[in-house]
């Protein structure tokens, strides 16, 4: 992996597959850019350049402790960069939050492809003090009461899921991502209702959702796409319960990029 860094001084990894014009695949919560290689290989056959980054405080990358939503932004921008300056972003989940955000505050993006993301408009949305409580519970060393407490009200998975992957070999994984959850949590607190910024800017944007998939997104995705009526609207059959298929995926990025 190469790296870059950001206007904070954090240290941001990232890596490139393929060659063409250029998508930034932006994760989600409690994902690795490795999570998204698959994603990234069928871009890369589609004849695109993916590159995938580890968010801060996620696998290689730093952090910075107390980060906000717009020190993510200066990290998508700083691997947009690095990346040429010139590039399309693929958000997914809390990764759509954060790519749309930034276009919103100005970083360069050719196209925006938002695939699933978490927006609650005012309805249901996590306590305010969650990502005060996630981040007590990393500085007391409870990395996995923090995974559990961020699955249950951030994401809001069913008690019975979160206690199976609890009991899985996947859990220990997820526990070097604990203080991402804090991240995550406060940027979707925060922009849960789009800005109006966030609504009106002026790249091509696609949204994306799975045929099937939580209802929560279902309704998140058809209430962004009636506050933005310039946006392509896209139900992708191949997705299925919040995880993008590769190869749809890649086709609609590379049917739509400018």
């Amino acid at each position: 992996m190469d790296t870059v860094t950001s206007a904070d001084g954090t240290r941001i990894a990232y890596e490139q597959v393929g060659d063409g014009p250029v998508v930034v695949i932006v994760g989600g919560a409690m994902s690795r850019g490795v999570d998204a290689g698959a994603l990234a290989s069928a871009l890369s056959r589609a004849g695109l350049r993916a590159v995938t980054w580890d968010r801060r405080a996620r696998g290689s990358s730093g952090d910075a402790r107390g980060s906000s939503p717009e020190r993510e932004t200066e990290d998508l921008a700083a691997v947009i960069e690095a990346a040429g300056g010139d590039a399309a972003v693929l958000g997914h989940s809390s990764g759509a939050v954060l790519a749309l955000f930034a276009a919103s505050l100005g970083v360069p993006v050719q196209a925006l492809f938002l695939s699933e993301p978490p927006l609650h408009f005012g309805v249901d949305e996590p306590a305010d003090d969650l990502p005060d409580r996630l981040q007590s519970l990393v500085d007391a060393g409870a990395a996995g009461e923090a995974i559990v407490t961020f699955q249950l009200e951030g994401v809001g998975l069913p008690q019975q899921m979160v206690d199976s992957i609890r009991a899985s070999d996947q859990f220990a994984s997820l526990l070097p991502l604990a203080q991402s959850t804090v991240y995550d949590a406060a940027l979707v607190r925060q922009l849960s209702t789009p800005t109006s910024d966030m609504l009106g800017v002026s790249a091509p944007v696609t949204i994306l959702r799975g045929e099937q998939t939580f209802p929560v997104l279902i309704s998140a995705a058809d209430r962004l796409a009636e506050e933005m009526p310039t946006a392509e609207y896209v139900i992708v059959p191949e997705s299925v319960m919040h995880r993008p298929d590769p190869e749809a995926t890649a086709r609609i990025v590379r049917e739509r990029m400018p």
